[in-house]
């Protein structure tokens, strides 16, 4: 299976009307788990890189609820860019898999969902010992 069928986007429905827009989220439905941890990232601008590791054990969708912003996703073998520039727009991304934010619009609103709650442990922050992990994994 390829990284970017791995990696899907998700089109969350706009339920919106003349009142305004709608866009709901629901765990183990429009998302493939259970939601644990909800954070957002804002007033990072275009020169700032965000993310820059990969999860032991934690899975994200990552939805720009406003503004825009770019995601580089990579298993140190395969590499794409997802542009997030709608709120209905998201991208899963599993476990051991490294992503970078960047590309930041100044009114960006970058809304992370996760399967787990935080745990330092888990997280993955340097690309050579991704790389080694990956490449022994993949043996």
């Amino acid at each position: 299976m390829s990284l970017k069928d791995k990696c899907t986007l998700l089109e969350f429905n706009d339920l919106g009307d003349e009142r305004g827009k709608l866009v709901v989220i629901e765990g183990n439905r429009a998302i493939p788990f259970d939601i644990k941890r909800v954070f957002y990232i804002y007033e990072s601008d275009s020169s700032v890189v965000r993310g820059q590791h990969a999860n032991r054990e934690s899975e994200f969708v990552l939805i720009n609820v406003a503004g825009k912003s770019k995601v580089r996703i990579t298993d140190s073998k395969e590499e794409f860019i997802v542009k997030l520039d709608r709120p209905m727009i998201g991208v899963y991304i599993p476990k051991m898999v490294w992503k970078d934010m960047y590309d930041f619009s100044e009114d960006s609103v970058l809304l992370v969902l996760a399967s787990t709650h935080y745990d330092a442990s888990e997280y993955i922050r340097d690309y050579s010992d991704y790389e080694k992990l990956m490449n022994e994994s993949s043996v």
